[in-house]
């Protein structure tokens, strides 16, 4: 059991109420069981129950790890998110899964989608983060024009779209260790201006396959692509 403590400090850690309650009255956990908090910084905490009050659920750490899974690369996706934002949020779920830095979802030419719901989109992300075992919790951007995204990206940028261009694999072009941020255009595509914009800022153009994927598949690929390159 896996519970998100973004603020634990010292030997001690009272769950909030709603963490309390799932621990106590769902998972019916009692005084000397034990379990596990993250932070979302990189700190792993294996730690037994002290107190099991539904509402104050008291923990005692027991062992203390950091920078836990830490990957020797970051992978940032800036994505436009789909017009069926359950698309987008199935994204977000598995990218965090796979392993994740950072999300900025993109709000471009031919998008369907103009807002998100950032505090639904950070719930999914803390979700993922327990399920997938992991102590870090991507960072999640503010929605932003890929104009003025595209001026803020230095180095290693990958832009992946359907249309004519000279495009290569992921893997041709993308070296293990390397840190990497790569675009995902909406449905839509992007369009050529935005594609001249990347490919004259240094990213490099990308193809995920020959077959055509939809916006969340093409995220999850490129995500995959890279935690391959780097196993």
């Amino acid at each position: 059991m896996i519970f998100f403590t973004p603020d634990i400090e010292g030997k001690t850690y009272t769950l909030n109420e709603e963490e309390s309650g799932h621990a106590v009255r769902v998972l019916r956990l009692k005084a000397g069981d034990e379990i596990t908090l993250v932070d979302g910084r990189g700190g792993w905490y294996r730690t037994k129950i002290t107190d099991p009050h539904h509402k104050q659920c008291v923990a005692e750490v027991i062992e203390e790890q950091r920078e836990y899974g830490k990957r020797p690369y970051t992978l940032h996706m800036a994505v436009a998110p789909t017009k069926n934002i359950d698309r987008f949020e199935w994204f977000v779920e598995k990218s965090v899964e796979i392993g994740i830095d950072e999300i900025t979802p993109l709000l471009c030419e031919r998008s369907e989608r103009k807002q998100i719901q950032p505090d639904r989109i950070r719930r999914i992300m803390i979700a993922a983060m327990k399920q997938s075992k992991k102590a870090y919790l991507p960072r999640l951007n503010g929605m932003v024009s890929f104009d003025d995204w595209i001026k803020t990206v230095n180095g290693n940028g990958f832009i992946a779209y359907c249309g004519e261009g000279d495009k290569q694999s992921l893997k041709a072009v993308y070296r293990a260790g390397q840190n990497a941020v790569i675009a995902i255009g909406p449905e839509g595509d992007f369009s050529p201006s935005e594609v001249e914009t990347a490919l004259m800022q240094g990213f490099i153009g990308i193809s995920l396959g020959s077959s055509r994927l939809r916006t969340e598949t093409a995220g999850v690929a490129a995500c995959h692509a890279v935690y391959f390159i780097n196993e």
